[in-house]
């Protein structure tokens, strides 16, 4: 009998999603437009502090694309060692799973910040943190976790025969992976995998615990200077559900492209 084909996904598009990236960047400079025109009209404790609710809101959103894109490679690199047939491979990655998984985030940040340095200083390691890449490490970390458990179920809802029949026609078992069986997991997850994304952006308020000048921290240092805080964390809740509706917006078109590149 003839080895069946291995059924290898059509391409996404590359210049639909250069259009889609460049949609997601013109509507979110348009959102902080919008937002800081509009703070600026408010009464005080707002209006007088509107560019420091705009800069915390820059931030929260840079903290959540720098870690988001991290934290899909570590959770891709850790998927994929979970699936694997030898032990020594899948124990990293079962332990880093389970102590992300295990702890707080809050834990995560504060020990990143804290106590990361000082443990590599220990070993001859000289690394200095400050505020923003402690918490992308932590937030890239913990998302990666997540995102790990997401890649391997999608990994495992390929059929077996897909690997089994690019093997036959002579691709080894890395090649089967990143151009057969991983494309195809990819699309299964990207529900998930935009979920993570969305509660990132939302998590990134623990941020603020290391002192930096994300949204949340920004909201209570007007809230401690005015004595107001129902208006100061209204205005902070409902920056935080623009953000999350752009991004939730254009992570939902993201999803039908790659529904409609599948088929």
């Amino acid at each position: 009998m003839t080895a069946p084909k291995a059924v290898r996904p059509p391409p996404a598009g590359g210049p639909s999603i250069f259009l889609w990236l460049l949609g997601a960047v013109a509507a979110f400079l348009a959102l902080f437009f919008v937002i800081t025109f509009i703070l600026r009209q408010m009464p005080d404790p707002i209006g007088p502090r509107a560019d420091l609710f705009v800069e915390g809101a820059r931030m929260t959103l840079q903290l959540t694309v720098v870690s988001g894109l991290i934290g899909l490679a570590i959770g891709m690199i850790a998927g994929i060692q979970k699936t694997s047939e030898h032990w020594l491979v899948r124990a990293p990655a079962n332990f880093f799973i389970w102590l992300v998984r295990g702890t707080p985030l809050l834990v995560q940040i504060l020990f990143v910040y804290n106590a990361l340095p000082g443990i590599l200083a220990a070993i001859g390691i000289n690394l200095q943190l400050d505020e923003f890449w402690s918490a992308v490490i932590a937030l890239s970390l913990n998302v990666g976790a997540y995102n790990a458990e997401v890649i391997r179920a999608g990994i495992l809802a390929i059929p077996r025969g897909q690997g089994e029949a690019a093997r036959s026609l002579g691709l080894s078992g890395g090649q089967t992976m990143t151009t057969v069986v991983l494309p195809q997991a990819l699309r299964i997850v990207v529900p998930p995998l935009v979920n993570n994304i969305v509660a990132l952006l939302k998590d990134s308020s623990l941020a603020s615990s290391i002192a930096l000048l994300e949204l949340t921290l920004a909201g209570s240092r007007v809230s401690s200077e005015s004595f107001q805080p129902i208006p100061v964390l209204t205005t902070v809740a409902v920056v935080y559900l623009a953000l999350t509706t752009v991004l939730t917006l254009f992570t939902d078109q993201l999803e039908k492209r790659t529904k409609i590149a599948s088929r």
